[in-house]
This record gives structure tokens, C-alpha cells and sequence, in this order.
């Protein structure tokens, strides 16, 4: 019997392989003299800083799955006596994650029904067979579903669509759809990678779904970290951020107007929009002919559907009661439902969770009537109802749950620790300084952070300095909090930067130099968006907002900034 070869120990495979595992046991360590010399001194705030410092680089180098870095303040935090267990656990379960749940189920409902495929064709059928019109109307829903879905679930129900057009378009001859290999060479095995005007398609549904999300809370997890961290460390705060003002501040500007520009930008850069003569102008030109055989295939396809089944008539009763019930909970203008029933507060999540519970108990058909007073034998189906639970627990992202709620429960270790004061005095080089210049500075950083990071993950960062940023400067903090928040989500370099991003990049396998090159535009029109949105439009909705509130003055005087 051959003697078996002599193993080797190659430290720089070992490493290759196995880099998450010893980053796990060397972050910690290198944050250590953090926690070493807050115990030495007993300053709680330095405790929280190496909690914040290690879950930080384990967020950004993912050595730890995202979603488990979120659980750490479980432990930390009563260890070392900085919330207790019961307190911070409530925030893992808090009014705005029950919503953002809330949100999730409904989009299942949806997607469940098929009404997602229903609505897509219809709209891209009133708009036209043409590349660009197909383009705008699959950015119209995408927008659409973004407003009243998580931005992940609306652009994961949209792929599905984009492909079987983008098939359409390629058994028909309508232009090319992938690249050629001198294009962009391949391996054998992989798949193709798609043309400019597929990208186009498929990306321009990623970011109209982030951009959709920017209008109402439910809209992004983004939107909810924010919400929950401000009215954590601001719970006295006269202007209420409710579902109905934040989609009056959002949607004039940050979702339409922005939409367009992007829309604008993405017909020109990759659809040879006013460049006839250019090798894609001449594409869409040829395309643009054969517009009509197009056309009757997916009207086809609608035809196919059928007519709107009983399932998908309630679903869509029961989204668009959703929406009444978002917007009429408390208005501003007008008395809502919930001023009604003043015995206790009644949040966002109590609503949202009617139209849940409505889809588990209704059936998708009413056909076992015509049995209640028959004669047997009875038709032993059982009826499903309008959302399965199967399919619920296989489809929700829990994780993301985890990690809203990971984001509150450092906020509140923060705030209870010193640490957002501690750290917002180091920003005191600012005062005196024109508010729209802090705006844009922090709106730049913000923007710079979440190019390379998690969207989610930095807002859970950021958003809770900035709070004690605008203590500090005497500023209004919802004129620095609320436009870093909507900059966490107008990243679009890197698939890293939002989930739509990552799961447009993976479905339709784009280079991640395709993805840079196609964001140039959108994140800098973004930037200025957001700067011109704020100090104009954002006036109106919060005109208290031009200047330093009572308010905040008292509890900057309780906090001893």
C-alpha cells in the first residue's frame, strides 16, 4: 500500500479559503483596546464604541452572515450593563419592523396571485411594443411596486417579467439581447452576457424599484431605520414623520421628478436617445419596425392570463384598502382613523396587519356556497386562502428583520452610552456653517458609505450620529436626518449598495463594471435631487423644519451637549 503524500501548509490558501472564519476571531481582537479601556475607566461609551467598531467591519467584510452581526447587542449589551435584556429585545420586535413585515406579506399576496405578471403586461401593452417604450412601462411598475412593496420583493417579482419580454424580443429578432463574444468574452458554460439596451431594462427595474421605495415608509428598510431611530431619540418631536407626510415630502420630487431624469439619462446612455447615428440608435431604429409583431405577442400573453380570477379581485381589493388605510391613519390635514380610536396609540403596523390577517382567513373562491344548502355528496377540496403560510415562511426575508432591529438596539445603546454625543461634539468644526453646506457634506458621506456597504446597515449608522449632529449644530434634525436617509438608497455603483441592485446583478449576471457605468448619472442627479428637494419642496411639507424647535432645545439641555 503507497504511503500517502505529505500534506503541505500553504498559509496563503489556508487564508483564500478560510479568510471569514479567522477575520471572526481577529476583529474583535483588534478592537479590543477599545473595550479595555473603557473598563479600565469605566466609560460606558467606549464599551459602546467597540460594539459599534466590531459590528461594523463585520457588517462591511461580511465575515459573519449580515443578519447574525445583527444579534451581537443581545449579548453585549446586558453583559456589560448597558441595556438590559427585556428592553432591548422589544426593539427587535418594535411597530416599524411588525410594518416592514407587514409590507412583506402583502407583496407575497401578491406575488401568490400572479397579479404581478397581470399588471406588468397590461401596462407595458397601453405603452407600446417599441425598446424604449418597453422600457418606460417596465419602469413604471417597477416604480409602482416600490411604493407599496419592499423594493427587494417588487424587483425580484420583476425579473421574472423582464426575461420572459427580453426572450420575446430574442425569438422574434427584434435586436440583439446578448452580446456577442467579441463583445465580451465568455466561458464555456457561463451565460451570455446581455447587450446595452438588456441592461437597460434589467437595471432601469432595479433602480426604479429603489427609487419607487424612497415614497413611502414600508417602501425600504432604509425609510423604517430611519423612522424608528428618530422617533426613538426624538419622541417629543412636534413634526410626527407619518406614512402620509413622508409620501408628500417623497413623491413630487425624489420619485417622479426623479424618476424621469433617471429614465432620461439611462434612453440616452444606452438606448440612443437624440443619437440616431450611433451603433444603439441604429438598433432601436431597426427594432422600432418591427414594434407591431411585438406587440400582438404579448397581447397574446395577456390573452392567455384569462380573465382576473377571484384570488387576484380580492388581492387587489385588499391592496388598495392597504393603501387607504396607510394614508388615512393620520393624515395631517384631516382627522384619520386613528385620532378615533385615541385610547392608545395606534401605529402604522396595526392597519397594515388588518389586510394580513384578511388574506389569511378569505378563500380564493366561493364556489363551497352552492354546497351549504345542497344535497351530498360535498366536494371533498379543501379551499386555499389568499396568502398560504408555507409559502410566507419559505419567501420572507427574516434576516432583514434581524438587521432593522440590530440598527435600533445599537441607536439605543448609543444614546444610553454617550456615544452619538460623544461623537456629534467631534462635529463641532461645523457650527457656523450655512445649513446647505452641512446638508451636502453629510449627504456626500452618506452616499460614499453606502456605495461600498449595505444600504440598511449604514443608515444604522449614520442616522443616529447625525441626529446628535443636528443637536449640536442647532439644526432642525429632520433637515439632516431625512435627506441622509433617502441618500442611503441612491447608490447605484456596485451591486452591494441596495438589494435590487444585487438581485438584478446576480438574475441577469451584469459585470460589475456594466454596473458602474450605467450609475454614473442616476446617483449624481440623486445628490442634487435630494439638496434641491430638502430646501425647497421639503420646505412646504415641514416649514419648521427653518428652524431650531423647542423641542430640541430641551432635550439638547437634558442631554448636556
Amino acid at each position: 500500500m503507497a504511503e500517502p503524500e505529505p500534506r503541505e501548509f500553504g498559509l496563503l490558501r489556508c487564508c483564500k479559503y478560510h479568510w471569514k472564519g479567522k477575520l471572526t476571531a481577529v476583529i474583535p481582537i483588534l478592537t479590543l483596546p477599545l473595550l479595555a479601556y473603557g473598563l479600565k475607566n469605566d466609560r460606558a461609551e467606549f464599551k459602546c464604541l467597540y460594539l459599534i467598531a466590531t459590528m461594523a467591519l463585520l457588517w462591511i467584510t461580511e465575515a459573519l452572515p449580515i443578519y447574525i452581526t445583527a444579534l451581537i447587542p443581545i449579548v453585549f449589551c446586558p453583559m456589560f450593563s448597558i441595556v438590559p435584556s427585556d428592553e432591548l429585545c422589544k426593539l427587535y420586535f418594535s411597530d416599524t419592523i411588525v410594518m416592514f413585515m407587514g409590507g412583506l406579506m402583502v407583496a407575497l399576496a401578491i406575488e401568490y396571485c400572479n397579479l404581478h405578471t397581470r399588471i406588468a403586461l397590461r401596462v407595458i401593452r397601453i405603452i407600446g411594443g417599441s425598446p424604449r417604450r418597453l422600457y418606460v412601462g417596465l419602469v413604471g411598475v417597477s416604480v409602482f411596486m416600490g411604493l407599496w412593496i419592499s423594493n427587494s420583493a417588487g424587483t425580484a417579482m420583476m425579473c421574472p417579467i423582464v426575461k420572459a419580454v427580453v426572450n420575446e424580443l430574442e425569438a422574434n429578432n427584434i435586436f440583439p439581447v446578448y452580446m456577442t463574444q467579441e463583445e465580451e468574452p465568455v466561458e464555456e458554460g457561463e451565460p451570455p452576457h446581455p447587450s446595452k439596451i438588456t441592461m437597460a431594462m434589467y437595471i432601469g427595474v432595479a433602480y426604479s424599484a429603489t427609487i419607487g421605495g424612497l415614497g413611502t415608509l414600508i417602501g425600504t428598510g432604509t425609510n423604517l431605520v430611519f423612522k424608528g431611530i428618530y422617533d426613538q431619540r426624538f419622541p417629543t418631536s412636534v413634526e410626527e414623520v407619518s406614512f402620509t407626510n413622508f409620501m408628500f415630502y417623497t413623491i413630487p420630487l425624489m420619485v417622479i421628478g426623479y424618476i424621469a431624469l433617471v429614465i432620461i439619462a439611462v434612453l440616452i446612455s444606452h438606448m440612443g436617445l437624440f443619437r440616431p447615428k450611433s451603433k444603439v440608435g441604429k438598433l432601436i431604429a431597426e427594432a422600432n419596425q418591427n414594434r407591431k409583431l411585438l406587440e400582438d405577442v404579448l397581447r397574446q400573453h395577456y390573452i392567455e392570463l384569462g380573465p382576473m380570477s377571484c384570488h387576484e379581485i380580492q388581492v387587489s381589493i385588499l391592496f388598495g384598502l392597504m393603501i387607504a388605510i396607510l394614508i388615512t391613519r393620520k393624515p395631517g390635514f384631516f382627522p384619520g382613523w386613528a385620532d378615533f380610536l385615541n385610547a392608545q396609540p395606534v401605529g402604522s403596523s396595526c392597519g397594515l396587519f388588518v389586510i394580513v390577517l384578511l388574506a389569511f382567513a378569505l378563500p380564493t373562491q366561493y364556489v363551497f356556497f352552492k354546497y351549504c344548502c345542497g344535497n351530498p355528496p360535498f366536494s371533498g377540496q379543501a379551499i386555499d386562502a389568499l396568502l398560504s403560510w408555507r409559502y410566507v415562511h419559505n419567501n420572507v426575508s427574516w434576516g432583514l428583520l434581524f438587521l432593522l432591529g440590530g440598527g435600533f438596539a445599537l441607536a439605543e445603546a448609543s444614546k444610553r452610552t454617550g456615544v452619538t454625543i460623544m461623537v456629534a461634539r467631534a462635529m463641532q468644526v461645523l457650527v457656523g456653517m450655512p445649513h446647505i453646506s452641512v446638508q451636502m457634506i453629510t449627504v456626500a458621506m452618506t452616499m460614499f458609505f453606502s456605495t461600498f456597504n449595505s444600504n440598511v446597515v449604514v443608515a444604522n449608522i449614520v442616522i443616529p450620529i447625525l441626529c446628535e449632529m443636528a443637536l449640536v449644530l442647532e439644526m432642525h434634525p429632520l433637515i439632516l436626518t431625512l435627506p441622509a436617509c433617502l441618500a442611503c438608497s441612491l447608490c447605484f455603483f456596485l451591486p452591494v449598495s441596495t438589494p435590487p441592485n444585487a438581485i438584478v446583478c446576480n438574475y441577469a449576471h451584469i459585470k460589475t463594471k456594466y454596473f458602474a457605468c450605467i450609475g454614473i448619472m442616476p446617483t449624481i442627479i440623486g445628490y442634487f435631487m435630494i439638496i434641491i428637494n430638502t430646501n425647497t419642496w421639503g420646505m412646504v411639507i415641514y416649514p419648521e423644519t427653518s428652524s431650531f424647535p423647542d423641542w430640541a432645545k430641551q432635550i439638547k439641555n437634558e442631554s448636556n451637549i
